[in-house]
């Protein structure tokens, strides 16, 4: 019988921490709590939780300094960044440094119970090899091989994270077509459709930052207004 999935929180508010760690294991899984960033890094080196939620705003050091040592020591542990900050160019800032999905405080329990479960759903996909299709897809300067998930913008490679790279594919996997925001996030990030997130534009504006001459005025990736996005242009050939 397999273990149930490990959750570390890293969160210095003891209640919120406690009730979270209660809830989580109420929903079977194994919780343990990390009261700052040197102690939580510690934690995730010792026992390799499966997931991690992440609070930004940590009495030691800043979480973003926490998801900046993880990402550059190779950990790709799916992280869920849990934080009173709500602008907008603070999630910029949490998914460049590496975050997997942003929950802003207050939130509802379901909903975060929801996001644990379609992260983990996630990275278990990844984790047994789930493949794209197997052809080159091209659009602009731009060439994705999905053998090895390498992205190239002219002669430079691109660093996708796992998400933008997912975002990518569902995208070109519509041959041009309209993807909705819930399909997105049904597909991408394995959420129910009543789920609300600004996780896709986020996402979306990266990706155009990362793979467009001009992000501001796109060519390829593409807002339907009040709808969702295509991807404009994009071919496949053959490996």
């Amino acid at each position: 019988m397999s273990l149930a999935k490990s959750v570390l929180l890293i969160e210095d508010n003891e209640a919120l921490a406690a009730g979270l760690k209660s809830n989580l294991e109420y929903e079977g899984y194994r919780a343990a709590i990390a009261a700052s960033g040197a102690s939580g890094l510690e934690l995730i080196r010792t026992t390799d939780p499966d997931l991690i939620v992440l609070d930004l705003m940590l009495p030691d050091t800043d979480g973003f300094t926490v998801l900046r040592e993880l990402r550059s020591g190779g950990n790709r542990t799916p992280v869920l960044v849990l934080t009173a900050l709500s602008e907008e160019s603070d999630k910029v800032r949490g998914f460049r440094f590496g975050a997997d999905d942003y929950v802003t405080k207050p939130f509802g329990l379901l909903e975060f119970l929801a996001r644990i479960e379609a992260l983990l759903r996630r990275s278990g996909e990844e984790g047994r090899g789930k493949r794209e299709e197997s052809s080159f897809v091209r659009f602009g300067d731009v060439s994705v091989d999905p053998a090895t998930r390498e992205v190239t913008r002219g002669a430079e490679v691109v660093i996708l994270r796992p998400m933008e790279y997912a975002l990518l594919m569902a995208l070109a996997r519509r041959k041009g077509e309209l993807a909705t925001r819930e399909e997105l996030l049904v597909e991408v990030w394995g959420y129910d459709e009543s789920v609300m997130s600004r996780t896709v534009d986020t996402h979306v504006a990266e990706l155009r930052r990362k793979l467009e001459p001009d992000p501001a005025n796109p060519r390829h990736i593409l807002t339907v207004r009040k709808a969702g996005y295509r991807l404009s242009d994009a071919v496949r050939t053959s490996l």
